[in-house]
């Protein structure tokens, strides 16, 4: 097959979670297939850091995408029927080039990867000049409207004191109406539409029951995230979160275990220590740096070391959907891990008590992760399933010939 992919972001060097997914579907995809991937690139260091992709597909960049302001995101939010995320990408430039490329080439496949780029697919002529119209797919990485459907209920149910809180909540209020809309147009527009989940699928079918969207979840490289060869957690006891720290639901995350859970750790094991991990720390997420209790390191290019040395590894998200590759990661380096019941959401099959422990409200949470900092046995226990339930369920090499039977049946060539 011939498969363009379009990329709101470059997809490699892989560091977050979309780029994650982006270039190990890409990737794995290109290993069979012709693979061109229009990707935006903010600058000219971007764009060198893209050159070991060209081993394995072609590469059109586009510089952008244009950033908007506050000013015009909240006139949009009040004039525009869009939501915020369909207006995100959007650029000339990058519409003239997928109109060259579509007119130079003929292609099977055109691959919108994540709703910011969904706009660009609806713009494909019914019959392009290069021959006839691709199928067009999308690659839904959450059921969107329900992560600002969970962001709204979250920040109005704070007290009426927390203005910024407020404006949050109104903010996703008015986005997660526009989404819904949005997202059942696209499910009646796209010849097929992606999801990660059970949960998203279920959630995009109460918007259009006549749709029948297949999951290809988030997978691992369980090779890449191996278990170190001698375990040794560091000492005073580490708790590591890592993920992107300028995605909302991470910096939800972060501040509510940090100012609610870690304390009622540190009320029995003083010397704990809550280490945060990933790329551009949010000035919320930089405020709880204090050098004992928490430690915000940002971003690094290895998030291994972290994760093998954590006593217990943390996933305590509140906010969102889809399928955590954060959470995957962990799993596959056996980390002992303490999750939400919404961070473990979308991985099917993981079992609390088997693989990770589950708690959602602060006490439950402290207490899961004293169980297993006194009790590491336990948690080696619990690694070991983890690693396995991945290797077996989550791995890439598992997950992209699913989504190439899913390309194959949309062009007819299964």
């Amino acid at each position: 097959m011939q498969i363009l992919f379009l990329a709101p972001y470059p997809p490699y060097p892989p560091r977050s979670g979309g780029a994650l997914r982006v270039y190990n579907l890409l990737s794995g995809l290109a290993a069979q297939h012709s693979v061109t991937c229009l990707t935006f690139a903010p600058d000219d260091a971007a764009v060198a850091a893209l050159e070991p992709l060209h081993a394995c597909c072609r590469v059109i960049t586009v510089q952008g995408p244009p950033t908007r302001s506050l000013h015009r995101r909240a006139w949009t939010t009040l004039t525009s029927p869009l939501p915020d995320m369909a207006l995100r990408n959007t650029a000339p430039a990058y519409t003239s080039a997928l109109r060259r490329l579509l007119a130079d080439q003929p292609f099977d496949i055109v691959l919108a990867a994540s709703i910011e780029m969904a706009p660009y697919g609806l713009t494909i002529d019914a019959r392009p000049p290069a021959g006839a119209k691709p199928r067009l797919i999308l690659d839904e990485f959450n059921a969107e409207y329900v992560l600002q459907r969970r962001a709204a209920q979250t920040d109005l149910s704070l007290p009426i004191n927390s203005p910024r809180a407020l404006m949050r909540g109104i903010y996703s209020l008015v986005q997660w109406r526009k989404l819904a809309a949005y997202e059942r147009r696209l499910l009646r527009t796209y010849d097929q539409v992606l999801v990660v989940s059970a949960e998203d699928q279920r959630a995009l079918q109460r918007l259009d029951p006549a749709a029948h969207p297949p999951i290809i979840p988030n997978g691992v490289d369980t090779h890449y995230f191996q278990p170190p060869a001698s375990p040794a957690r560091s000492q005073p006891p580490t708790l590591v979160f890592t993920g992107s720290l300028d995605f909302r639901p991470n910096i939800d995350a972060v501040t509510w275990f940090a100012r609610h859970g870690l304390p009622l750790v540190r009320a029995q094991q003083p010397e704990a220590r809550f280490v945060v991990v990933g790329r551009k720390p949010a000035p919320a997420v930089q405020a709880l740096h204090d050098g004992v209790a928490v430690e915000v390191v940002g971003e690094v290019t290895d998030v291994r070391p972290f994760i093998a040395a954590a006593a217990v590894y943390l996933v305590p998200m509140r906010i969102g959907g889809g399928v955590r590759l954060k959470l995957l990661e962990a799993l596959a380096m056996q980390a002992p891990i303490v999750s939400t019941s919404m961070g473990a959401e979308g991985v099917e099959a993981l079992h609390a008590g088997k693989q990770l422990l589950l708690a959602d409200t602060p006490a439950a949470f402290a207490q899961a992760i004293l169980h297993l900092l006194d009790d590491p046995a336990l948690g080696q226990r619990l690694g070991v399933a983890g690693r396995t339930f991945v290797q077996a369920h989550y791995d890439w090499q598992v997950i992209v010939p699913r989504l190439e039977a899913v390309l194959a049946a949309a062009t007819g060539t299964a």
